[in-house]
Formats: structure tokens, C-alpha cells, sequence
């Protein structure tokens, strides 16, 4: 071992006493950062990451490892001092191990020189260290494997350029292997063998985070069988000219053995797919815990089919092998609950036709165009999840991200496939146990209680929905095998003890059929289990079937099996003029809207009955407009019995209808209400120094005329919320590193108010931030230059979102419902005037047959209300969205996903909240780095040529030790 260690010392330092070794290292460090900062233009990615450094690797060096070794041995037979090295008592084995320390020192230097880059990022980003740590020890066992190969050339030739060359060859080979310019020519089966091959294509998983065992095997293959191979043909040239014999076959059968294991090894630990790991933060390419629950609720084989056609996009192809293996992982992990299969339907003519008319899944035409040819390629990519008789289908506008590097590259690359995949799996499971048994899913014994007058005091229409109760509470029992208990009581028993017990617990008042009917009765229902209790809501029609779906709601919120149901208000949306020439104006918010169907059954409502839908989970008010005292009274009461309402509003709203981006005042019907439950929103806008970056149309006068172009520019009232604004201890934000909200306004908490309720500031400005009620929002930027507005004159943290939880009063306590107005038979008559002749005589049907109505009032709530509010109107709307999109270059849906947290850590569906955590896009650049990014990439080339300097001041001392060891070991040898 000591001979192999000076023999690397003097060959390291023999590379630094000559200029040679600095040249490698600076061409090395040159093309590596120009290529980071201006190839893959790391600024315009956005992302707080190392990965075009690694991913440039397997290419670079090639040519740095066939640089360092194309003199180790043809310089040593060009001068002819081989043949007195072979004479040496040090061993072949020996001389090729120090010589291949060496230059894989020379290697760990160069790389050295580059920490500086990961470095830069962590101080611009979040960067995830643990793809850094692994991407700089996989680098090490490829580079590894190129010196072997280097060295084993080297050794056959005298000539250092030949080497050079031959040694570029033949890695490179090994890289064309598996690059997607030859993989592109095959199917997938023969493309995924070739990846095998490919020296780059292994390299890949890598990048990502991901250490596979079998990689880095691959790659000390090479490194044995070269080493191997170098070592034989050290010892070949030192029988050269003599007559073979005995030995020397023995030394070729040892090689050849040798070889053939270290390749064989790779066949055996191919089927092995769980010798990796995954070194990201928050393990992202690893199923998780919560992915595994799922599976374990499967009670029927469940089946996932990938589509995938053999001939696809090329952007498309690389995704595949990755989306078989995690495929396969589900199938490790459903333990024979889970059937996974992998067909290209265009050789299978019967499951395509099945996938055509059954699932509606077809080919996409792909248009794309290589070096010699433009083309059209008619290509499969989805997955199907099937369940009983339930499915869903996924497919690639589903599954992938797409990042636009310039006009002309994209960045094509796998959104979150395990939140894709486990979210389809929830979607499908829980529809089929829903249309299956209510109980089998509820674990815990669930109590049935009806505080109810005497049917002598209810009104007629609520007589029979007493006696209908007692009929669906019967069949329930019945099929709950002992997990349901029925308890109903009259609270104007025992003197009112009851009834004033409601009262103070719960806030129920005793009922009226109308505003001035004296006569009250009591008809409340409530659902207790664990440490859940429920308020069962009347149902809207006192009918039987309206009374059964409300019981089964309430029932399915003790069960984790069925998909809970969220009610969304969104304002109605303005009509279209198009024939005067006007496009509709007003927000949308479909990306909002697709995204929580995905999850949830999503039901739209206007609430303009005065009630919330009876099978409601969750009530979601996006941006509302002039709510009435009715749709005020179905948000309140929804709350009172145990609700959580999330709000997205502001007291401001962005107007486009002339043509400018403008901004105006905005009523939501809420300001009173959030007023009582001690929460304000001022009339001001926030305005932020750390700010996001995006495109915004901006006048610009020239020559007397005002052109409106659209510039990136940091736009103070688009607020970019990082950790440090963010509630991390709340599940809500935990899994966000970034958000914006656009033109947010400042929220004022009442803390006398809200003393006994828990309070979380879930985001927050920063502390230079200030406000404005100047409604002028286009930027000026020749007069303010620095943010394009004036600066206040306070600047602090301002509270843009916060949850409210615990007991809130009742806004409507002590006063008349909204739902019975005292004016009733005068807004009649009023209304008479406007109407048709059919509209009279369908009046006259409904006279003939009035609908009781029934005042209905819950003055306090439960322990588990929640009121969410997000002090923005636009920051979830669409054209916001689309504009961050344009301006990132890649989908922006983290305010969707906020919304997202929201819904699922209020209906308490951890899982997917915390597989959402783990998507990859989200670790972006800090806002301000545009305006310093030039520092940033000089610095880095200053502190390459830093470290350069401070080798070349040792190299003397390095020099003079390593040759008086290497002396001493030749004195031995005399």
C-alpha cells in the first residue's frame, strides 16, 4: 500500500510541475461555469439548484479524464522508462493503482474548484443539498471510470495525442450509448437497454437525487475491467518477444474470469430495485408513508396500466423507464394488492381498441424536429387506474412540467408523479367504497343525538320529517353493526335544564315557523363519534330524501373512505357583449376549479337560498361580490355548526375593462361580518421591496406618444412570501417555500376579540413593506426608480392570511333571520308588477301551496369552526396565473396549491397534503437576484482563478517531497 501511495504523490505532483495542470484546470473550471451561467442560463431557470452542473458531467469529462491520462504510460514508453518501471520491485497492480490515485486526485481538485457554484446557489435559494453531496460522490466513480479507460489506451500507444483521441472515442461510445439521440431511433424496450449501456444515461437518476446502487456498480465495473485489462497488458509488454507458455495462459484465463464477473455482477443486481437512495429533502422520488396508507385500504386487486408507445417524443421518452420504476415500487408496496402492466397499445390492436372506447384514451400527435427531418409522431402516454368500476386516466399534460429554457429549448421533466399517481388512487377508491357500504370505513362507535320538541309542538312540515327520521335511523342502525346509537331527547323537558344547556354549548335557540309566530319548537340532530361532533343541517325541501343525505354527509366526515365534498362561491360571471365588440370581463378561476375536483367532489353554489348544501365538508369563497343578507346568513350558519370557512378577498379589485390595468374599490358583502369575529381588512394596499418578478404592461412616452409594452419588471404589489413569512409550524404552509399574492391588503386582528380563539399569522409580508390607498398601480419608474412607487413613510411586517379557530358568536344573534322577511306579502306585490302572465300564474301555484318556512338559528359554534382568510382577490385567479406562468416559464400554481393545503389539512387529509410537499419546481431563486446576478457569475469566475493561485503557491512543496519519497523507494529497489 505504501508504494502505491508515493507512486500517486509522485505522479500527482509530476502533473503540477509543469504548466499542464493548470491549463486542464482552468479550461475545465472555464467551460464549466460558462456553461452553467450562460448554456443552461441558471438565472432565467429560476431554480435554487446544481443540477446543469451534473448534468453537463458525463460529457465534460470526457474530455478532462482523457487530458489527465494521455501521458501516464505513452510518456513512460516514449522515453523508454517503462521497461526500468517493469524492472522495479513495486507490481504491475501497484503501478496502475498509484498511477490511477493520481489522476482521480487531479479529478477531486478540479471538482473541489467547483464547490464555490453550490456554494452561490444556497446563498441565492434554498438549494436541497442532498442531490449536491450525492451528485459530487456519483461524479467521483464516473470520473473514476473514464481514467480507467484512459489509462488502459494510454497504455497501448507512445503517442500522447493518439491516446487523447482514441480515449475520446471510446467514452464517448459509451455516452452516445444512452443518449436520447441513438435511444430515439428505438422502441422503448431497446432505448431503456441502452440507458443500461449508456456511461451518461446512468448518470442521469443522479441528477435528480437519486444514488442507485446499480449506477455506481456500473461504473467500478468499468473502473475493474479496464484496470483489470491495464494491468494484463503491463505484464503483456513484459513478456513481449517470448515464447508463450503455461504462465501466460494462466494470466489470460484470470483476466478473462476477472472481466466476465465484473460485468456479470451487472445482470444480477438489475432486477433489484430497492438498493437506491434517495438523498433529496423530503425524499421525493421515494414512495411514501402516505402513498403506503392508501394501498393498504385497498380491499380488491387494484389495476395501473401504462400506455406508452415505442415510438414517442424525444422529450417524452427519458420520462418513461423513470415512470416504469415508480410503477413498480407501487407494486412492491400494494403487496399483491396491485397489478401493474406496461403496454404499447399500437402492438396490441384489442387493448387499444378497449383504451379507445372504454377509457377515451388516444394517441396524441407530437410535432417535433431533429437535425434532418421535421415529423409528426402519433404516441400513447397515459396511465390508467382501475377500481372495481371505477377509473381514472392520466395523462401527459398530467404528469410533466414543462420549463422554458428560450424561445427555442424546453425543459421537459416529471411534475410530482407520486402525488399524480397516489391522487388518481384516492380519487378511485374512496368513489368505489362510497358506492358501497356507508359503516365499513367508520371505526369507532358513532352516537345519533336529536334535540326535538314533541310532535304536538312542530309545525306539519317538520311532522313528517320527524316520523321519516325515525325511518332512516332505523335502516341505519340496522346496516351499522352495532356502530350507530340513537339518542333523542325534548329540550323543554325537566324545566328547560336541557334547553339552556343547548343554549350555552352549542348555541341552538328554539325554532319558529315564522317571524312573528309565537309559538317555538326545537328540531336539532348532531353526530358524535371520537372526538368529533357534527351538526346535522335541516334539509332545504323538509323532505325524506334531502333528510337522508344530510345524515349520510355528516356520517361520511367519521370515515376516511369516501371524498369529501367542497362548496365553492366564486362571483357570478359578468355577461358576454361580444356584440358590441366587448370581451367578457371579470375574474375566472378555472385552474382553481380543476384542481380541487381532482381531490374532492367540488360543488358550486350561489348560497342565494340562504343555505350551505347539506352534504358541504368545507365552504370556499373565492373573490365574493355583494353578498346579501341571505348568502351572509347560509356562510354564518355554516360556520356555527362546526364549518370551516376559507375566504380569498380584499377590499380591491383589478378592472381591465378599458384596456388598462387598473384597480377599484370591491364590497364582498363580508366587512361586517369579519368585523364581528374581530378580523378587519383595511382599505390600503401592501407594497413590498421583496417582491416577484413579472410581465407587466408599462407605459413608456416617446416623442409626445405614450407606447404600452410589456416589461419584466419587480412589481412591489406582487408580494413574494419565502419561509421566513410563512407559518411553518401550520400544515398549511409547511409544504410551500414560495407564494405571491398579487395587490393583497393588510389584516388587523382584534386580539380582545379573539382571546379565547387560537390565532395563526399564516403569511407575512416583510418587515421593509408598507401601504397605500393610492389607487394607481401602473409603475413609475422615471420617477421612482428604485421600485417604481413611492416609499411610505412606515415600513413594517404586514398580516396578509390568518386562521381563526375556536367558538365564534353568531353574527345574526339576536336578530330576525334573513330567510323569513318582515316585509314578505309587500315585496310580493311589488315584484307582481315585473312579472308575465306565466310568471303570475306559476306565483299563484306556489301561493296555493306555500313552502313552510322555518326560522332556524344557531348562535354560537362549535369548538372546530375555522375561519381562513387569504387578503387578496386575484392571486388565485386565472390571468394572474397565466401571467406568472409567461413570466417563470414553467406552470405557477402555488397559489392553488396554498388553497389546496387548506382544504385538505381543514377536512384533515394529511396524505396528500404531505405528498404535495415534496414536488421539485418550487425551490426558486430569491426575488432580488436579477438585479445582482452579475456579481454573482464574476464572483464565481474569481474565486475558480483563486483557488488556481493558491495551487500554484504549493505546488513547489508538493514537488520537492513527492520525489524524494519516489527516490527512496528506487534506492529499495537497488
Amino acid at each position: 500500500m505504501n508504494h502505491i501511495l508515493r507512486i500517486a504523490r509522485k505522479e500527482f505532483a509530476g502533473f503540477f510541475s509543469s504548466p499542464i495542470a493548470f491549463i486542464f484546470l482552468g479550461a475545465f473550471l472555464a467551460v464549466t461555469l460558462f456553461v452553467f451561467f450562460w448554456v443552461e442560463k441558471f438565472f432565467s431557470r429560476n431554480i435554487a439548484d446544481v443540477r446543469p452542473l451534473f448534468e453537463w458531467m458525463p460529457l465534460l469529462l470526457i474530455f478532462l479524464g482523457a487530458a489527465i491520462t494521455m501521458r501516464m504510460w505513452s510518456e513512460e514508453r516514449r522515453a523508454g522508462t517503462l521497461e526500468f518501471l517493469l524492472t522495479t520491485p513495486a507490481k504491475n497492480y501497484q503501478l496502475v493503482l498509484g498511477k490511477f490515485l493520481a489522476c482521480l486526485g487531479l479529478v477531486v481538485v478540479a471538482l473541489l474548484l467547483t464547490l464555490p457554484l453550490p456554494l452561490t446557489v444556497s446563498v441565492l435559494g434554498p438549494l436541497d443539498w442532498g442531490p449536491v453531496f450525492g451528485g459530487y460522490i456519483a461524479t467521483l466513480f464516473l470520473a473514476a471510470a473514464y481514467v480507467a479507460i484512459g489509462l488502459f489506451i494510454s497504455a497501448r500507444t507512445v503517442n500522447q495525442i493518439v491516446s487523447l483521441i482514441l480515449t475520446v472515442g471510446v467514452c464517448g461510445i459509451f455516452y452516445l450509448l444512452g443518449s436520447d439521440a441513438l435511444t430515439s431511433l428505438f422502441g422503448n424496450r431497446t432505448s431503456e437497454f441502452l440507458k443500461l449501456l449508456g456511461s451518461g444515461s446512468r448518470f442521469d437518476s443522479i441528477t435528480r437525487g437519486v444514488i442507485d446502487l446499480r449506477d455506481l456498480y456500473y461504473y467500478l465495473s468499468l473502473v475493474g475491467v479496464f484496470l483489470t485489462l491495464n494491468v494484463y497488458l503491463l505484464e503483456w509488454l513484459r513478456w513481449a518477444g517470448n515464447t508463450a507458455n503455461s504462465n501466460h495462459r494462466l494470466w489470460g484465463m484470470a483476466t478473462g474470469l476477472l472481466v466476465i464477473n465484473f460485468l456479470a455482477a451487472n445482470l444480477w443486481l438489475a432486477p433489484l430495485n430497492n438498493v437506491r437512495a434517495d438523498v433529496t429533502q423530503g425524499n421525493i422520488y421515494s414512495i411514501s408513508n402516505a402513498t403506503r396508507n392508501y394501498l393498504t385500504q385497498l380491499r380488491e386487486p387494484m389495476l395501473i396500466r401504462g400506455y406508452f408507445s415505442a415510438q414517442t417524443h424525444p422529450l417524452l421518452a427519458p420520462l418513461v423507464p423513470r415512470l416504469r420504476d415508480l410503477l413498480e415500487e407501487y407494486a412492491v408496496a400494494g403487496e399483491g394488492r396491485l397489478r401493474v402492466e406496461f403496454i404499447d397499445p399500437q402492438a396490441h390492436p384489442e387493448l387499444e381498441q378497449e383504451a379507445n372506447e372504454k377509457y377515451a384514451i388516444r394517441p396524441v400527435p407530437f410535432q417535433f424536429a431533429s437535425k434532418y427531418q421535421s415529423s409528426v409522431v402519433n404516441s400513447y402516454f397515459n396511465i390508467l387506474i382501475q377500481y372495481g368500476d371505477q377509473y381514472e386516466v392520466l395523462g401527459f399534460q398530467d404528469l410533466i412540467d414543462i420549463k422554458a429554457q428560450s424561445e427555442t429549448s424546453l425543459d421537459v421533466d416529471l411534475r410530482n408523479p407520486e402525488y399524480d399517481l397516489t391522487q388518481a388512487i384516492k380519487k378511485v377508491l374512496y368513489a368505489y367504497q362510497g358506492a358501497g357500504e356507508l359503516f365499513e370505513n367508520i371505526t369507532h362507535p358513532v352516537v345519533f343525538k336529536g334535540y326535538i320538541s314533541s310532535e304536538d309542538e312542530l309545525p306539519e312540515a317538520l311532522t313528517s320529517l320527524r316520523k321519516d327520521l325515525d325511518m332512516i335511523l332505523e335502516e341505519l342502525s340496522e346496516r351499522a353493526d352495532g356502530k350507530l346509537t340513537t339518542e333523542i331527547r325534548d329540550p323543554d323537558e325537566d324545566d328547560g335544564v336541557l334547553a339552556t344547556q343547548l343554549e350555552a354549548e352549542f348555541g341552538f335557540r328554539p325554532m319558529a315557523a315564522g317571524l312573528f309566530d309565537s309559538n317555538t319548537f326545537w328540531f336539532y340532530m348532531t353526530l358524535e363519534g371520537g372526538e368529533q361532533l357534527i351538526q346535522v343541517p335541516l334539509p332545504e325541501e323538509f323532505d325524506k330524501a334531502g333528510l337522508e343525505r344530510s345524515i349520510q354527509a355528516a356520517l361520511k366526515r367519521f370515515s376516511k373512505g369516501f371524498l369529501k365534498t367542497v362548496v365553492m362561491h366564486t362571483p357570478a360571471p359578468e355577461p358576454s357583449m361580444t356584440q358590441f365588440g366587448m370581451a367578457p370581463s371579470g375574474a375566472h378561476f378555472n385552474w382553481l376549479r380543476d384542481t380541487l375536483t381532482e381531490e374532492h367532489n367540488l360543488t358550486a353554489s350561489d348560497l342565494v337560498n340562504g343555505q350551505v348544501p347539506e352534504d358541504a365538508d368545507l365552504l370556499l369563497l373565492v373573490a365574493p361580490e355583494n353578498l346579501d343578507a341571505k348568502q351572509l346568513f347560509a356562510i354564518d350558519q355554516f360556520l356555527m355548526r362546526g364549518g370551516t370557512v376559507v375566504i380569498a378577498t380584499s377590499p380591491y379589485v383589478t378592472d381591465s375593462s378599458q384596456g388598462t390595468l387598473a384597480i377599484r374599490q370591491h364590497r364582498s358583502g363580508l366587512e361586517e361580518w369579519l368585523n364581528h369575529h374581530g378580523i378587519e381588512l383595511k382599505q390600503q394596499l401592501v407594497l413590498d421591496p421583496k417582491n416577484a418578478a413579472f410581465p407587466i404592461p408599462v407605459d413608456r412616452e416617446i416623442g409626445g406618444f405614450v407606447v404600452r409594452e410589456t416589461q419584466m419588471v419587480n412589481y412591489p404589489y406582487f408580494i413574494d412570501i419565502r419561509n421566513d413569512g410563512m407559518a411553518q409550524e401550520s400544515g398549511i404552509t409547511s409544504s410551500l417555500n414560495q407564494v405571491t399574492l398579487t395587490w393583497p391588503s393588510p389584516v388587523i386582528v382584534d386580539q380582545e376579540k379573539n382571546q379565547t380563539r387560537q390565532v395563526v399569522r399564516l403569511l407575512e409580508s416583510s418587515d421593509e413593506a408598507w401601504t397605500s390607498d393610492n389607487l394607481n398601480i401602473q409603475p413609475d419608474y422615471n420617477t421612482y426608480v428604485q421600485y417604481g412607487f413611492p416609499v411610505g413613510e412606515e415600513t413594517d411586517r404586514q398580516l396578509l392570511s390568518v386562521l381563526v379557530e375556536g367558538r365564534f358568536d353568531s353574527f345574526f344573534k339576536d336578530k330576525p333571520s334573513p330567510l323569513i322577511a318582515a316585509d314578505g306579502e309587500a315585496d310580493v306585490e311589488a315584484d307582481r308588477d315585473n312579472m308575465t302572465a306565466n310568471e303570475m300564474e306559476q306565483n299563484e301555484q306556489e301561493e296555493a301551496e306555500p313552502e313552510p318556512a322555518i326560522s332556524r338559528l344557531i348562535d354560537r359554534s362549535a369548538e372546530s369552526s375555522r375561519i381562513i382568510l387569504f387578503a387578496s382577490n386575484t392571486f388565485l385567479a386565472d390571468e394572474m396565473l397565466n401571467l406568472a406562468t409567461s413570466g417563470l416559464g414553467t406552470r405557477y400554481l402555488n397559489p392553488v396549491e396554498l388553497i389546496e393545503n387548506a382544504v385538505d389539512w381543514s377536512l384533515e387529509d394529511r396524505d396528500l397534503l404531505e405528498i404535495r410537499g415534496r414536488a421539485q419546481f418550487s425551490r426558486t431563486l430569491n426575488p432580488r437576484v436579477q438585479e445582482t446576478q452579475v456579481f454573482w457569475e464574476y464572483l464565481n469566475y474569481g474565486l475558480a482563478l483563486l483557488g488556481l493561485f493558491l495551487i500554484w503557491l504549493i505546488r513547489w512543496q508538493i514537488n520537492k517531497r513527492a520525489h524524494l519519497r519516489y527516490a527512496a523507494i528506487l534506492g529499495t529497489a537497488r
